[in-house]
């Protein structure tokens, strides 16, 4: 079997995140506390909005942090995994009538087609990588 994985190039794993949070949500607890307890009650109400968007923002990259695109060919089955926002889909492909569509000039992504099912892959890997990416996957099929 042979397979081809495409990641996100994320900076901090999920974990690595919510440690960071914790500590992100002390400190700013720590100070809204402190000025409250001082008589400022404006700081812990913008304490408590800025605390609010970090959270939403932490919580749509982490959504997207584990996506990925897999290929994976074992003998004539070429099986087409996406892995978007926790959601997966699985595509099947007979490895011997499955095309590779080259990617368009500018585009980003290529396609894998057979008859009428074509699927986008590619968004994942930088524009160097595909052509050889394209035909490692190229050598597999029929």
């Amino acid at each position: 079997m042979k397979t081809w994985q495409m990641r996100r190039n994320c900076a901090l794993t999920p974990k690595q995140l919510l440690q960071f949070y914790i500590v992100l949500v002390c400190l700013s607890l720590i100070v809204g506390i402190g000025f409250f307890l001082a008589g400022v009650w404006m700081i812990p109400v913008f304490t408590t909005l800025e605390l609010t968007a970090v959270t939403i923002g932490f919580l749509i990259y982490c959504r997207h942090a584990l996506d990925c695109e897999t290929i994976e060919i074992e003998g004539k089955r070429l099986l087409v995994k996406k892995f978007i926002g926790y959601r997966e889909k699985v595509y099947e492909f007979n490895a011997q009538w499955a095309k590779i569509e080259p990617p368009l000039e500018g585009s980003k992504t290529f396609f894998i087609t057979q008859s009428d099912l074509r699927v986008e892959l590619g968004q994942f890997v930088r524009p160097e990588q595909q052509i050889p990416l394209i035909a490692s996957v190229r050598r597999h099929l029929g």
